[in-house]
């Protein structure tokens, strides 16, 4: 065979195996789907929340924590030299009443605040709340621990912890006011192997990882793309959401706090981060039902939005029910779901947040 013959080949292979790889990627990312409405009563936009909700987490008492303004690679805020990364709290008593935005320390970086994930820990010998954000400046992954201040709603920031072995963090659950599980939702670091190479290769080699200044150490992997993650109630379980593999991950906790894989939950979405009800242990995932959608950005065919939850997750025969769904007219790219008061609360990647009732 000539050189010129081997040359033809290679690349006809080459071409096969790409064209292969992105049939698969659109599969893998529901490309096809077509959206049914699935409405709840009485949505109210939250105002000023305008450039993403991305995660949120609400504690006993109504308190709900937002993190807002994340720059993904890949999406169209990523280079948006307007948006500054912030923090709100909303009174889930009273949703109705205008976010209010954290007050930031001035020791910090403000213009590199790029935040991800977001955990509370409060500490139970005084009440104090902690809160742990996953951070990304300059498209690098720590974490930021910040005391909240109640008087003057602000946050003073305690630390940044970084670990080579936390190098894509995409959320996080706090154990302690020192420990955490975090999910690395990419194998690569650098911005075209990450967002363009790793999502064709479909590879599961994405990870789970637990911290504390004692141990730093892999606890969990296999995962196509490790996105939210949460724990039960009884602290006895870790909840991990696969982006793309479109399923939920029960592990068990050991008392030397590695995971042990339980079983898996079907989805049939795109899920992204998890929020655990207290009282019943319920799940609520904010899901893309369109992915590819959402990586396209199409202003004229926008990423839909739905919520999924999940009720006895732990039975044999755990009950999956789609509780919201819009097909993006309303909104875009739902990342988290939670709830307090028989009210819903949904969040997005880079659009705003919406409050329904649930009943």
């Amino acid at each position: 065979m000539g050189k010129v013959a081997f040359l033809s080949l290679v690349i006809a292979a080459l071409s096969a195996l790409l064209g292969e790889r992105f049939v698969n990627f659109r599969k893998m990312t529901f490309a096809s789907r077509e959206l049914v409405q699935n409405h709840l009563p009485n949505c109210v936009e939250l105002k000023n929340l305008d450039f993403g909700t991305e995660d949120i987490t609400i504690l006993a008492d109504g308190l709900a924590f937002i993190s807002t303004g994340l720059k993904d690679p890949g999406m169209p805020t990523a280079h948006a030299t307007d948006i500054i990364g912030k923090i709100y709290t909303v009174d889930m008593k009273d949703p109705r009443k205008k976010p209010v935005e954290l007050r930031m320390p001035r020791n910090f970086d403000l213009q590199s605040f790029n935040p991800h994930g977001i955990s509370v820990y409060i500490d139970p010998s005084d009440d104090a709340i902690y809160l742990f954000v996953v951070n990304h400046p300059q498209h690098k992954s720590q974490i930021e621990l910040f005391k909240y201040v109640d008087d003057d709603r602000s946050l003073v920031h305690l630390k940044t912890i970084k670990h080579e072995l936390l190098y894509s963090v995409n959320d996080i659950v706090v154990m302690g006011l020192d420990s955490f599980y975090a999910t690395n939702d990419h194998y690569y670091t650098h911005e075209i192997l990450k967002g363009l190479v790793e999502p064709l290769l479909a590879q599961p080699w994405s990870n789970v990882v637990y911290y504390s200044p004692e141990e730093v150490k892999v606890v969990s992997e296999g995962y196509y793309m490790a996105n939210g993650i949460n724990i039960s109630p009884d602290k006895g379980h870790v909840y991990v959401v696969d982006l793309f593999d479109h399923n939920v991950h029960v592990l068990e906790r050991k008392e030397d706090n590695a995971l042990v894989s339980v079983k898996t939950v079907d989805v049939d979405s795109s899920c992204d981060n998890v929020e655990v009800e207290p009282e019943t242990g319920d799940l609520w995932l904010g899901c893309h039902p369109n992915l590819w959608k959402l990586f396209m950005s199409n202003p004229e065919d926008p990423a839909g939005s739905e919520v999924i939850q999940i009720q006895n997750i732990h039975s044999d025969k755990p009950v999956v029910t789609q509780v919201y769904a819009d097909d993006g007219n309303v909104l875009l790219g739902s990342s988290v779901a939670a709830t307090y008061g028989g009210k819903l609360l949904i969040g997005t990647v880079y659009h705003k947040a919406l409050c329904c009732d649930l009943k």
